[in-house]
């Protein structure tokens, strides 16, 4: 058996270019009140924890979950692709991720980072590693300017349900307003459509 380190997650075909952000090709992209929606995730591919073990993922869990975000609400999607890419290999990735963990590191992202201006809500998706967001994702917040929006953190996971993403956004987001989180077992992701559904309706992103 595995220890779950890294929820499984892994990168699956491309819908956009990194460091592009994409629009709904078939609808309208949903505004609240406060603006437009920007989901930004991150993914990847590769060797992946299941059940206390291993399994291959074309199409990583939290591009599954950020994909039916999407279908449902026609949000704008920014994936984060690392300069470095992470190893397939899923101890590899493991002992990566405590090395940047433990220095604090700020994993360079490919690309250009999304613009957030006409944006009222970011959603930051990403699985949990070692019971946090992995660090390319406080690289990403520190890039941006996140006054008078409103964040919500989205997490796949083997055993941590959001981790400590709601504390460490509130304080890496300088000035966003933090907002309700959704956790979604990794393994269960590609079932989880009633229960984005209704996150998304109690959060107020989805109507009706």
């Amino acid at each position: 058996m595995t220890t779950p380190a890294l929820a499984a997650c892994a990168g699956g075909p491309d819908r956009q270019n990194s460091g592009q952000t994409s629009t709904s090709a078939t609808s309208e992209p949903t505004s609240t009140p406060r603006g437009r929606i920007l989901l930004a995730y991150f993914s990847r591919p590769g060797e992946n924890y299941y059940y206390g073990d291993r399994t291959y993922l074309e199409t990583g869990n939290t591009e599954v979950v950020a994909r039916k975000i999407h279908d449902l609400i026609g949000c704008d999607l920014y994936r984060i692709d690392p300069a470095d890419p992470y190893p397939g290999d899923y101890d590899a990735t493991v002992k990566r991720n405590v090395r940047e963990q433990d220095t604090d590191a700020r994993p360079a992202i490919k690309g250009r980072l999304p613009r957030l201006e006409g944006y009222g809500t970011i959603l930051l998706a990403s699985p949990i590693w070692n019971v946090r967001a992995p660090m390319i994702m406080t690289t990403l917040a520190d890039g941006l300017d996140f006054r008078d929006k409103t964040v919500h953190p989205v997490t796949t996971y083997a055993m941590s349900g959001l981790g400590t993403t709601e504390r460490d956004y509130a304080a890496v987001c300088r000035g966003a307003t933090m907002g309700a989180g959704l956790a979604v077992q990794g393994e269960q992701a590609n079932d989880a459509g009633p229960t984005i559904k209704a996150w998304l309706q109690r959060t107020g992103l989805l109507q009706g």
